[in-house]
């Protein structure tokens, strides 16, 4: 019989509504990120660098662009013929159609898929965190304290505890208790959504806890295991972990890679980043630009200037045109004489001549405040801007725009212009 010591299933199919326009047609996992990497590079390629050759993608919403880039998964060395990388989106059933409605529903519905392998262990991630772990050294905390369940957790600081699901763990590593985004918490160990579980308690709790809408691994399998007796234990990560679930945080990670000692780093040559990326002619840079600490992928033609930006393949920049402080991301055109401050600028887009992105004052966004924050300009994917629009701050675009959407040619700082069509 064969079998697979421990397989990964790969939580792949939240929207990310706090990105706004950037997940409108595209889910969350599936966005660029770091010029020329998507988010769910960082999960897989942690698998087949931690040896996990056998990862189950579990997708749902928009799923084209996400199963367009796995492909066979030979970029991470996935194609398989036993194991591998399989895309798992929900499908018929006889008499009911029915989509994952939680993160452990998900799961259960692909209880035949896990079975296939005969797994010891079953590894369960998100595919929406940038980080890096080696998932083999997890394991090995599991076996050596014969545990049932192990949850990865980071210490967060205590004043930011109450926002996290909190593990209480005693001297061993044996969890005691969990609080739910406790207002008083007993711990700052925050669990990262990442659980190593042994194959036979995983399955059990998946078919007991089976009929519970929405059945989710933090609100009820975990409780339902330790209430049973369980042997729980939390594994303490120290590395660099980001949830880029706002656009904030995800504005921010970019940046980050582009500092001198960048505290993620890109380059490291035992623990690369893999991705499916085109075959693209290297990028030309004319004598007038002028370029400072940025990512430059491949494909771009520069006759501006960029400065502190991340800018993603085949991206044109104008003639005496300024971007700074931007993520700018793959095919996106930008016309001649354009000044662009903090803007966040989706696959595809094009800008004309002349047009002046994040001026005037940082005013709260109207429609959705809670996301167009930050200061930021947002741009959907495939929009366009005509020539000489001024566009302000904490303001989100989608779609082919014309001049007369513009009142006196410009977006007001905390509006929000969205075409028939699309979604905000």
């Amino acid at each position: 019989m064969r079998k697979k010591e421990m397989i990964a299933m790969l939580l792949a199919g939240g929207q990310g509504s706090r990105l706004g326009v950037l997940t409108s047609k595209v889910a969350k996992p599936a966005v660029a990120f770091g010029g020329k990497y998507r988010i769910i590079d960082f999960p897989l390629s942690n698998c087949i660098n931690s040896g996990i050759d056998t990862v189950g993608v579990l997708t749902q919403y928009q799923p084209l662009r996400l199963n367009t880039h796995i492909g066979i998964g030979i970029p991470w060395d996935l194609d398989r013929s036993f194991g591998g990388v399989s895309i798992l989106p929900p499908y018929e059933k006889s008499g009911s159609s029915e989509w994952y409605t939680g993160t452990a529903n998900a799961i259960y519905q692909n209880l035949d898929y896990m079975e296939t392998f005969h797994p010891d262990y079953v590894l369960i991630l998100s595919g929406d965190h940038i980080y890096k772990m080696d998932y083999e050294v997890m394991l090995e905390f599991h076996k050596a304290n014969r545990a049932d369940v192990t949850i990865a957790a980071m210490p967060v600081p205590m004043e930011e505890a109450s926002r996290f699901g909190i593990v209480v763990a005693d001297e061993e590593g044996q969890i005691t208790e969990f609080q739910e985004k406790p207002p008083e918490p007993k711990s700052n160990l925050a669990s990262m959504g990442i659980y190593i579980f042994s194959w036979p308690v995983l399955k059990e709790a998946l078919i007991a806890l089976r009929d519970i809408h929405g059945c989710d691994f933090g609100k009820h399998i975990i409780p339902y295991c330790h209430g049973k007796g369980d042997r729980l234990f939390a594994y303490e990560y120290n590395g660099y972990w980001k949830d880029v679930g706002t656009l904030g945080s995800y504005w921010e990670a970019n940046m980050e890679l582009i500092d001198i000692i960048p505290e993620f780093n890109l380059y490291e040559e035992f623990w690369k980043i893999y991705t499916n990326s085109a075959t693209l002619p290297p990028q030309y840079i004319s004598s007038e630009s002028v370029i400072e600490k940025s990512i430059i992928s491949n494909g771009c033609e520069i006759y501006g200037e960029v400065r502190n930006c991340v800018i993603g393949a085949g991206v044109t920049i104008g003639k005496g045109s300024i971007v700074r402080d931007s993520i700018i991301m793959q095919g996106v055109t930008i016309g001649n004489g354009c000044v662009i401050d903090k803007a966040i600028i989706a696959e595809g887009t094009e800008i004309g001549n002349e047009c002046t992105l994040g001026i005037g004052s940082e005013l709260p966004n109207k429609l959705k405040p809670s996301i167009y924050s930050f200061g930021l300009v947002t741009i959907g994917e495939n929009s366009w801007i005509p020539n000489g629009i001024q566009i302000g701050k904490n303001t989100a675009i989608s779609g082919v725009t014309v001049k007369e959407d513009y009142p006196n040619g410009l977006l007001e700082s905390g509006e929000t212009l969205i075409k028939a069509g699309e979604h905000a």
